[in-house]
């Protein structure tokens, strides 16, 4: 394909220009007095991310002089000083003035709309005189992790630099302006309105433009002209704040003459002879490679050692790195260690998360002059998108490419979820909070998430997490949805914001990929071919210039260990090359008949055809998809009005951005009422419709009917795609939108705001375990099928049971075995029963027949030598359950010391659900499961915040049909 390069407009003159003209804007609307917020935000303590690599420690020889800016004071202000409140660093503009009682708690009700003016506004961070620094110091540094976005720093009353990317490490030397300064200096950083400034980026004369009907709309537009979260400016599962601040870490370093400073370091290990996106050999030994970034001047003898330690302190491995190269700011080196000297690190299921700590020296003189001490893995993770082989071919894998991973050299299946940002501002997100959240995720037996682009680059403590939590991260950089521009400037700002982003994170093991972007081939593109085809050409080309040309080179320059593809969702590459600077050739629709390719999404808003596996993509691997549903009664009663909780209120409704309101305003009613409409239609068709007498019970009950049906369509889709490890596309991972929330609202989430699951997560844990046993159904055709599913590594065997019920539980002779054997493959499914239900139900009421299925297999979890059972129950039943002919089940709940016992007594109960109270944070071991009449099952509760109070409660689908 030819390749045209359309540049933009002078970005670089309108960014100088808007920055000189946001520094003397005021913004100042005037605001209202509103609501006072009923839920304090979890911490608003400024999270310690992406801290920065660099020496740290004092030794004889060296001890570098470095000011942390948390430690100092601040004050925030707006253009004429009508608001000036304490700060913080890191911080957000929101957050300070929420604390210092100027807003209300923004995620509270409207506020989303009503602190529109907060956004409008610059912001200045100044701090106290800084009395610690040293004016006569041989030299000085400004370091900053992370600025949000625009801004305009000045230091000692003199300006310093301007900044326009919120991803990018900036450090600025001020040697001078110090040694010239008459007081203890002040530091002040302007910020500008990210919002303002976007649009003007897009009005400039000859600005990069798309065909209509391209950009997705969401609250503020112009997103993609800008380096910046792109979900602030609203998406259709969050609000749109558009925050401005310092939102990490910053410094402020001096130096001696013979000094310098690590400001961020790269460690990529690989196998000898490993490429990226192919199977390296598990038999080579490890390459360390090690690059630094620095600060001050290298000295020109620079030699590199290291120190491998285990986890309990004892040294491995150490010696002189080799090929030792640098320059004025960057030095590099690699060494070899043997394969047999250290353990492979594993995703969590699979193995052993071993991880080591490399302490990696500057030597001069035989000297250590400064060290950077990381902890690593050693571990191959491969994104195969290589063509199926004849082997493939031979076993039954259809023709095509392959899309999955291989973690050191082994095929598995990855179980999980997308992973959006946990909150609106950054500096809320703490490491407990993570912590939890990554509990769940491996209590919920996921092992991968997809880390979604259009959000901010994970905090190195997010990766820590994983790495000793075993949890892959797929990780993408930050564009979606959309296409960008590829002037100079803007590429240019792209290439250090990658540079910085791939060399701080690349040594951790949980690293399992890199992404250009979300829905920018199977959406963007698609969407330019249909609003204009004759100008696909061009828009690729220019795709290519930014997802291929500029990213990869830098990526792949810099790690061998990782794959990369532009685009999550594609159809993968067409070649590779690596003799190219860029070796990848893009597929697109180059694709032959009855051949597989790449990954899949499915959103499919017509509930209509919910349940049907015919509508369901078929492909190597799912990587997002969903329905929405409504958070639980206790978390819209942190945020709403108790007069607006009911179903369709106004301030219900506009909290609801599917679909995108596309504009600022709060007339949203239009786009949010189809997004209600979807949901109400959905329980009305699938579950009896709730009409309870109390208002609040009844929207309560609507809630969580909402979420059964969103549980319920997730539960069918994961186990089709499992089902698909023994079909012909062999699919291998399945990922669904979303793991959390960052507000209350309704969402795709299995995760609320507070931590609080909802049905979906619960249910995905049950159908992400090891073995799993599934019906399937065609509605249409009556055919009904049933499979076995397994994870495990080896082949396995074991037995099925089969049990047909009325709904009041008498056992019905149905014709279909009791009892059947069954054997999986390693990775792999098998069915284990095909027949028709206008056979089988020749003489039942489709009305009045459920089916408990029961698999028990004996086997054994990857590098596990100990022999385990792996069961699984599941239920099939014949009609919607919103016609079934249901009936009161007789539940009976019994508090136990530390659980509770859960029983049917009168009838088969569906959908049984816990729910503890507010205020109590935690987990049950089963929830929103099926209880055969006469069935009892013990219940244990996991208590992770607060204090257990009395008060659970718990009901099934026939508590809907109660008044």
């Amino acid at each position: 394909m030819g390749r045209r390069i359309h540049v933009g407009g002078l970005v670089a003159l309108v960014i100088s220009s808007l920055l000189f003209l946001f520094l003397f804007l005021t913004s100042d609307a005037s605001f209202a007095s509103t609501t006072t917020a009923v839920m304090r935000p979890r911490s608003t303590q400024a999270f310690l991310a992406a801290s920065i690599v660099a020496a740290g420690n004092c030794h004889d020889t060296y001890c570098q002089q470095s000011l942390n800016l948390s430690t100092v004071s601040w004050t925030v202000s707006n253009p004429n000083r009508s608001i000036s409140v304490p700060g913080k660093f890191p911080s957000q503009a929101h957050i300070d003035l929420y604390a210092a009682g100027v807003i209300p708690w923004p995620l509270y009700g409207l506020n989303d709309f009503d602190l529109r003016w907060v956004v409008y506004s610059n912001w200045t961070y100044t701090s106290e005189p800084l009395k610690e620094l040293k004016h006569d110091a041989d030299s000085t540094w400004l370091l900053f992790n992370g600025l949000d976005t625009f801004t305009s720093i000045e230091f000692c009353g003199k300006h310093v630099a301007a900044t326009n990317n919120q991803f990018r490490q900036y450090y600025f030397d001020v040697t001078s302006i110090l040694k010239e300064c008459k007081s203890d200096p002040i530091l002040s950083i302007n910020f500008g309105s990210a919002p303002n400034i976007a649009d003007a980026i897009a009005a400039e004369p000859g600005q990069e433009t798309w065909p209509f009907g391209v950009e997705i709309n969401y609250e503020f537009l112009n997103r993609q002209f800008i380096r910046k979260e792109q979900s602030d400016f609203g998406w259709d599962w969050g609000p749109a704040f558009a925050p401005a601040g310092p939102w990490l870490p910053g410094s402020i370093i001096q130096l001696s003459p013979s000094e310098f400073y690590i400001r961020n370091s790269l460690v990529d290990i690989y196998r000898e002879g490993q490429l990226n996106l192919l199977p390296p050999d598990q038999s080579r030994d490890w390459v360390v490679k090690t690059s630094m970034d620095v600060i001050g001047k290298l000295p020109s003898d620079a030699s590199l050692t290291y120190s491998l330690q285990d986890a309990s302190g004892k040294t491995v491995s150490e010696g002189k790195f080799q090929n030792v190269t640098s320059d004025s700011s960057t030095v590099t080196g690699s060494v070899v260690i043997p394969a047999k000297s250290v353990d492979l690190w594993w995703p969590v299921g699979m193995g052993s998360q071993t991880l080591y700590n490399i302490t990696i020296a500057v030597e001069s003189d035989g000297k250590t002059v400064n060290e950077v001490t990381k902890r690593i893995g050693f571990r191959t993770i491969v994104s195969n998108q290589g063509p199926i082989t004849q082997d493939q071919l031979d076993m039954g894998i259809a023709p095509g490419n392959n899309w999955h991973f291989e973690i050191n050299g082994h095929e598995f299946y990855a179980k999980g979820s997308n992973f959006i940002p946990p909150d609106v501002f950054w500096a809320n997100v703490t490491e407990a909070r993570m912590k939890a959240l990554f509990d769940s995720v491996v209590i919920g037996n996921q092992n991968m998430l997809r880390v979604w682009s259009s959000g901010a680059y994970s905090p190195d403590f997010m990766y820590d997490l994983a790495d000793e939590m075993g949890i892959l991260l797929w990780s993408e950089f930050e564009f979606g949805d959309a296409l960008y521009p590829v002037n100079k400037e803007f590429l240019d700002n792209v290439k250090d914001e990658v540079y910085y982003q791939v060399r701080r994170i690349n040594h951790h093991p949980s690293l399992a990929y890199w992404a250009g972007g979300n829905e920018l081939e199977n959406l963007e593109l698609y969407l330019v071919e249909n609003a204009a085809p004759d100008e696909l050409d061009r828009y690729t080309a220019e795709y290519e210039t930014l997802f291929l040309d500029t990213i990869v080179p830098i990526l792949f320059g810099n790690s061998r260990s990782i794959s990369y593809s532009p685009s999550s969702t594609s159809n993968g590459y067409l070649e590779l090359d690596f003799s190219l600077p860029q070796p990848i050739t893009e597929r697109y629709n180059n694709k032959t008949t009855g051949s597989i390719y790449g990954e899949t999404d499915h959103y499919d808003y017509d509930s209509t055809v919910a349940f049907n596996t015919s509508s369901y993509p078929i492909g190597r691997f799912a990587n997002e998809f969903g329905f929405h549903s409504m958070p639980s009664l206790e978390s819209w009663q942190q945020q709403i009005n108790p007069a607006d909780l009911y179903f369709n209120s106004s301030t219900i409704v506009l909290r609801n951005h599917h679909y995108p309101p596309g504009n600022t305003n709060t007339t949203n009613y239009a786009n949010s009422t189809k997004g209600m409409a979807e949901m109400t239609l959905a329980v009305e068709r699938w579950y009896p419709v709730p009409q309870k007498e109390d208002p609040i019970g009844n929207f309560s009950a609507w809630c969580h009917a909402t979420q059964i049906f969103q549980a319920d369509y997730y539960s069918s889709q994961i186990q089709y795609y499992r089902s698909g490890s023994g079909r012909p596309e062999r699919q291998l991972g399945s990922l669904y939108w979303q793991l959390e929330d960052q507000w209350q609202a309704p969402t795709w989430a299995g995760i609320e705001y507070d931590g609080r699951w909802k049905v979906l997560h619960y249910v995905a844990r049950d159908i992400y375990q090891p073995v799993i046993i599934s019906p399937f159904y065609n509605a249409t055709t009556k055919d009904f099928q049933v499979w076995v599913t397994s994870d495990l590594w080896s082949s396995v065997k074991g037995t099925v049971n089969l049990t047909w019920y009325d709904w009041s539980g008498k056992r019905l002779d149905i014709d279909t075995p009791v009892t059947l054997p069954v054997t999986v493959g390693a990775i792999n499914s098998t069915k284990v029963l095909q027949t028709n239900t206008n056979d089988i139900l020749a003489n039942h009421d489709p009305l009045d027949v459920v089916l408990a299925m029961s698999v028990s297999i004996e086997g054994q979890l990857p590098n596990s030598k100990s022999i385990q059972t792996f069961t699984h129950t599941n239920w099939f039943h014949a009609a919607p359950l919103s016609v079934a002919h249901i009936v009161d089940p007789g539940l009976k709940i019994t508090p136990g010391k530390e659980s509770f016992t859960i029983e049917a007594t009168t009838g088969v109960a569906a959908w049984v659900w816990l729910d503890h109270p507010a205020g109590v944070m935690g987990y049950f071991d089963e929830n929103a499961f099926w209880l055969a009449p006469g069935e009892k099952k013990e219940v244990g509760f996991t208590v992770t915040g607060g204090e257990w109070v009395d008060g659970t409660a718990v009901q099934s689908l026939w508590d809907l049909t109660l008044p």
